[in-house]
């Protein structure tokens, strides 16, 4: 029987993918370029896709014009302002209330450190429903994902098996991580992530206002009477 469910952060409760890349769409237009969209997104969720960097770039078409330390200053601050403001996303808040209901576990695991992850979860008032959360400064440096290790410390703090868990993702290297811990994932993509490559077995959804909780725990429930 499923009996947790743990959630990615970014890009899975609150959209911070969506500001970061149109503030940069702004800033780069600001200084006459085009904002290499299709280069950035292939960063998100973690390394391992791709070395790209904004400031960098920008900086080299500017021709040193500006420098990469404000730059990254500037797109820090713009950002954070439109993420603070930001809700939380699409069924979301339903998934959370209808597991609770059943019984259900919840967990983050988050590759983003506990001072970014808590302090949105306490603004958004979903914290406390929450019975662990696993962040960057809970695993060994380099240990984020795509390497299993924040999913594996969850199902031990959970106290619950690799079957017995299902895992809410939506970049490539979190569905790697989570299929590497041996966890059913579900990909959730978003307009930032829909053109990525996800390999592997997985559930693809456009939006988690998309999953039918009791129909899905049904599904897993019955390919696996033994868990």
């Amino acid at each position: 029987m499923i009996k947790a469910f743990i959630f990615d952060f970014d890009g899975i409760i609150l959209d911070t993918e969506t500001p970061e890349c149109l503030v940069w769409q702004s800033i780069y237009r600001e200084h006459g370029h085009e904002f290499p969209a299709h280069e950035w997104i292939k960063t998100v969720g973690g390394y391992g896709i791709s070395n790209f960097d904004a400031a960098e770039h920008l900086a080299r078409l500017t021709q040193g014009q500006l420098d990469t330390v404000s730059l990254r200053a500037r797109h820090q601050v713009e950002t954070t302002a439109v993420i603070t403001a930001s809700p939380i996303l699409p069924g979301v808040e339903n998934i959370i209330y209808e597991a609770k209901k059943l019984g259900l576990k919840l967990a983050i695991a988050s590759s983003s450190p506990h001072v970014w992850v808590d302090t949105h979860a306490k603004r958004l008032g979903i914290y406390d429903y929450f019975d662990k959360i696993i962040c960057s400064d809970d695993v060994p440096a380099g240990r984020t994902k795509p390497n299993p290790d924040l999913f594996l410390k969850a199902l031990d703090q959970l106290k619950v098996r690799k079957n017995e868990a299902v895992v809410l993702e939506d970049s490539p290297n979190g569905v790697k991580a989570a299929q590497s811990a041996g966890i059913f994932v579900i990909a959730v993509t978003n307009p930032t992530t829909l053109s990525l490559t996800f390999e592997g077995e997985y559930l693809r959804l456009n939006s988690l206002a998309d999953l039918r909780l009791d129909s899905l725990l049904q599904n897993l429930n019955d390919k696996n009477p033994s868990a």
